[in-house]
This record gives structure tokens, C-alpha cells and sequence, in this order.
């Protein structure tokens, strides 16, 4: 499906696509993302930024576009936020073992770092005797 097609079919159904389903690079991101992908800034190509969607913004394209070709990308972009999840919520679940560890370490070796302050600590004077 060509870019533009596309987004005559977006603008056809904007009620389909709140702002928290889909919307627009800002100039800065667009040529940041130009820079990356090495699009050149001449004739040619876009000259207005693309929109961006998100899942559920992805899965209201199922009801705009229409076409093999447009069902076949929108599922692999649908497998592509699944797998998306499931590495971030396997980073979550390692954050959360590597905050009991430190927990779990801080109480254990508690007396080790009371022992090494003790150590630390500048001697107590002795106390004198006073012969009365």
C-alpha cells in the first residue's frame, strides 16, 4: 500500500484514531528520523512528518485498510507489539529479581557493614583512674 493511500484512509476515519491511537512526528523528530535512516532532505520522499500508531491505533487499521497486502503487514506489526511486551515484561520481571537480590544482600551482609564501620571508627580515649 503506498504511504499516501494510507493516509487519505486515516484522514477519512480520523474519529477511528484518537490521539492516544495515532499521531504526528513533530518536525524535529521527523528529521531526527531522516538523519537515522539516511533519507535524504531533497526532492523527494516525504515532506511532512508520518504519523506514528500505536497497538491499538495498529489494530483500528485492520477496519481502514483493506487488501491482502494491508492484512498481512497489520498482523506482523500486531505479532511485532506482542513480542514487544513480552521482552519488556521479561526486563520487568529481571528488575524485580535484581531488586529482591539487592534487598535480600543488604540484610545479610548488614553485620559485615557494622563490623567495617566499627573498625572505622576512631578509638574510644581510655578512661583514667583518679587516685583520691
Amino acid at each position: 500500500m503506498e504511504t499516501g493511500a494510507l493516509t487519505r484512509a486515516v484522514r477519512r476515519n480520523e474519529g477511528r484514531f484518537p490521539s492516544d491511537f495515532m499521531f504526528q512526528l513533530s518536525k524535529q523528530e521527523f528529521e531526527d528520523l531522516k538523519r537515522q535512516s539516511g533519507i535524504s532532505s531533497g526532492w523527494g520522499g516525504r515532506r511532512y512528518p508520518p504519523y506514528a500508531f500505536t497497538e491499538q491505533g495498529v489494530a483500528m487499521l485492520s477496519s481502514v485498510l483493506h487488501g491482502k497486502r494491508a492484512v498481512q503487514v497489520n498482523i506482523e506489526i500486531m505479532r511485532a507489539f506482542v513480542q514487544l511486551r513480552q521482552i519488556l515484561e521479561t526486563h520487568a520481571d529481571l528488575a524485580r529479581k535484581l531488586t529482591a537480590l539487592e534487598k535480600k544482600y543488604d540484610l545479610r551482609f548488614k553485620a559485615v557493614f557494622d563490623a567495617i564501620r566499627q573498625l572505622m571508627a576512631p578509638p574510644r580515649p581510655k578512661e583514667t583512674l583518679i587516685n583520691c
